[in-house]
């Protein structure tokens, strides 16, 4: 089975990403690539995606990853109905809550007379 996927290329410390259309079981690294069908640079969130090459492989059953899924929707790709989106309300868990200084009781704050 396919799936497009990002793959890492660039510097270190300035990475910028490939969307690369591989076999799923193997590694984004090392894995053997059937096609390149864009690019995606996440310093200027500027995405470049060839539409008909990535609609074909869609057709034809490759699996995108989520945040793939939210570039080719940007870049105005038909995606299939199997396709699930990425959920865009994530909300990170909160460790201890009531330690927060915002959840804890009001200090009154006693007034000195001046003098």
């Amino acid at each position: 089975m396919l799936a497009i996927r990002l793959q890492r290329v660039g510097r270190k410390g300035y990475p910028v990403y490939r969307l690369a259309v591989q076999e799923s079981q193997r590694h984004p690294s090392s894995g053997r690539v059937v096609a390149y069908v864009g690019s995606y640079n996440p310093h200027t969130k500027d995405a470049t995606v060839q539409v008909e090459t990535a609609q074909k492989y869609l057709d034809n059953g490759a699996q995108p990853s989520p945040r793939v899924v939210k570039l080719l929707k940007d870049a105005g790709v038909k995606l299939p109905s199997w396709v699930k989106d990425a959920s865009t309300d994530k909300q990170k868990a909160i460790r201890n809550a009531e330690k927060l200084r915002k959840n804890q009781p009001k200090e009154e704050v006693e007034a000195t007379p001046a003098e």
